[in-house]
């Protein structure tokens, strides 16, 4: 039995999916694969299925009816791992924007280092972005300042997707009190540790644009995270994120 567990929500990922899993169970460290696939026409799930076989008791899938939302893809596979008694839970794209490598830094900031909450950087010194162009790139740091300044979050990359919780995280979290459905549910995980009081640790990474498949970046994600972190942050002073 691993202690680590992979979330990777997918939609639309045939080009990548494979790959991805194939990859990671390469690594020199036991991790597990959870796949949450909401509805891809495109035979994602199958691929995944496919593979269940040759992975056996180490690959999973959970598949939804329809495009419910990276939130909600990510909250199903925490309900999921935490039943099953994972000590570290991740996050994962499928898309390689995030590399596999990586897994085993974060992984070691939580276990060997003390962190509650690593999250793949960026923005901080070592970090970087490949292949994106130069408007998107300001676009996302200038986001994340953003942020920081409404929130006061000690996270320079506040909608970082590629992280490692610690279980006790979220078993202390209420997934109910996460509204966010979007990219912006991104930010509200990480304040909503930081605000119960966990240690939060950047690990740094060079981010590269995916390659194969389609982004499924618009503008209405940038809009959630602007207005939505304004009400986030008035709401804070009201409630508190931990199960009553």
């Amino acid at each position: 039995m691993s202690d680590s567990i992979i979330i990777i929500p997918t939609y639309n990922e045939k080009e990548n999916i494979e790959k991805m899993i194939h990859t990671v169970f390469a690594l020199p460290k036991d991790f597990h694969v959870l796949i949450v696939d909401d509805g891809s026409p495109d035979g994602t799930a199958d691929i995944v299925k496919s593979l269940l076989s040759q992975y056996e008791n180490k690959l999973f899938i959970e598949e939804r009816t329809g495009k419910l939302g990276l939130g909600t893809a990510y909250i199903h596979g925490f309900r999921w791992s935490l039943a099953r008694d994972y000590e570290y839970i991740f996050e994962m794209d499928a898309d390689f924007s995030h590399n596999p490598k990586d897994l085993l830094r974060l992984y070691d900031a939580c276990a060997k280092e003390g962190a509650d909450l690593s999250v793949g950087s960026r923005y901080i010194k070592g970090g970087k972005v490949e292949n994106w162009p130069l408007d998107r790139i300001l676009l996302s740091k200038y986001a994340s300042v953003y942020v920081r300044l409404v929130t006061w979050m000690p996270v320079h990359d506040t909608t970082a997707g590629f992280v490692c919780y610690r279980r006790k995280v979220l078993e202390t979290i209420d997934l109910d009190k996460i509204k966010f459905i979007g990219y912006a549910f991104q930010i509200e995980m990480k304040f909503a540790t930081w605000r119960l009081g966990f240690k939060i640790k950047e690990v740094p990474i060079t981010f590269t644009d995916r390659v194969e498949g389609t982004s499924k970046m618009s503008a209405g994600i940038f809009n959630e995270a602007v207005i939505g972190v304004l009400k986030m942050k008035w709401q804070s002073f009201f409630k508190s994120y931990a199960l009553d």
